[in-house]
This record gives C-alpha cells, sequence and structure tokens, in this order.
C-alpha cells in the first residue's frame, strides 16, 4: 500500500517539508511504499473553472499538477501538511485541492482512500483547527475516508515544529492512524 505526503508550504525546507518526510519515514518503517508532494518544489497555477475537465478532457494547463494527479490517484492514503497563514491553509495547497476537482469529475478517483492532516500555527492556538478542517472538507469532497490522531483532528503544531514535543506527538499519531485505518481496511 501507499501513502502520499503533501506539503502545502512554498517554502523549501521548511517546517512543513521537513514534517512531511518524518512522516513518511513513519510510514515506510511501517511497511508501506511512500511518495511526496512538495508544493515548495512545484509549480501549479490555480484553477480558472474553464470546466474542460468536467467533459471528460485533460486540464489544459501544464504544469506539474499533470505529475500529482497520477500520484493523488496511485496512492492509498494521503497527508496533507500546511502552514496556517492568515487563518487557514497556504494559496499555494488551495491550488492543489481546487484543480483536484478533474479526479472528482472524472469518476470521484480519490473516494475511499484515506486521508489525514497536519498544520503547523506560529502559536499553539495559530489556526491549526481551521487549517486541518479546511484540509478535512476537501477530503470529504472527494469522497475520503478521514481519520484524526485518534483522539482530536490531527497533527496539531507550533514552529519551529521539531522543538514542539507536544505537538509532534499529535503528528506521529495522526501519521500512525492513518497506518492502521489503512492496515485493517486491507485485512480480508
Amino acid at each position: 500500500m501507499k501513502i502520499i505526503g503533501i506539503s502545502g508550504s512554498p517554502v523549501a525546507g521548511g517546517n512543513n517539508d521537513k514534517l512531511i518526510e518524518k512522516m513518511l519515514d513513519i510510514a515506510e518503517a511501517r511497511g508501506f511504499g511512500t511518495e511526496k508532494v512538495l508544493i515548495s518544489a512545484s509549480r501549479i497555477a490555480p484553477c480558472t473553472a474553464c470546466g474542460v475537465c468536467g467533459k471528460g478532457e485533460k486540464c489544459p494547463i501544464e504544469d506539474d499538477m499533470q505529475h500529482v494527479y497520477h500520484k493523488l490517484v496511485e496512492a492509498d492514503g494521503i497527508i496533507v501538511s500546511s502552514p496556517v497563514y492568515f487563518g487557514t491553509m497556504t494559496a499555494q495547497l488551495k491550488a492543489l485541492f481546487d484543480r483536484s476537482v478533474l479526479l472528482r469529475r472524472q469518476g470521484f478517483k480519490l473516494s475511499n482512500k484515506v486521508g489525514a492532516a497536519i498544520a503547523i500555527g506560529g502559536s499553539r492556538n495559530g489556526g491549526q483547527e481551521k487549517t486541518i478542517q479546511s484540509i478535512h472538507e476537501w477530503m470529504h469532497i472527494h469522497g475520503m475516508i478521514v481519520v484524526g490522531d485518534g483522539g482530536h483532528f490531527g497533527g496539531i503544531l507550533r514552529k519551529p515544529a521539531a522543538e514542539d514535543e507536544e505537538g509532534m506527538k499529535t503528528a506521529v499519531d495522526t501519521i500512525n492512524k492513518l497506518c492502521d485505518v489503512l492496515q485493517m481496511m486491507k485485512l480480508p
């Protein structure tokens, strides 16, 4: 089974990129294949609502999203991390989410995949829950199975994430819950 990690930060090598790496390392140690999408290394333009994808055609915007479509479809589980920018996810992550409408319009290709979310804010109560809720809404619209950290919404950290022991526990619990659910789904 395969888990894709999406870092929604435009900052290369920042908190979110490092956190996604750590989460995927945990998934690999549990026997999962992994792949990542780093917004910081991607060029994904916003959706123009042209409607072409609703007609079963390829998105006419030529950028890195063409590769992301395949990664999303091939994944069994998806974990998304975003910094909190002005109370919610980054514009760059939102562009990826908006462009994923193609996968919904062309057969709900993300339906029944397991999804989880992590957010990193500037303070303990910096908008992480709202950011996670926004990511969960994207997952629900696609018909995904959404999991948290086993007790709350998902991974809630404050920066610098590597120094946030309490927050890091919620992130680790979130990736482990994602792995647990995928393993349960695999059982006969």
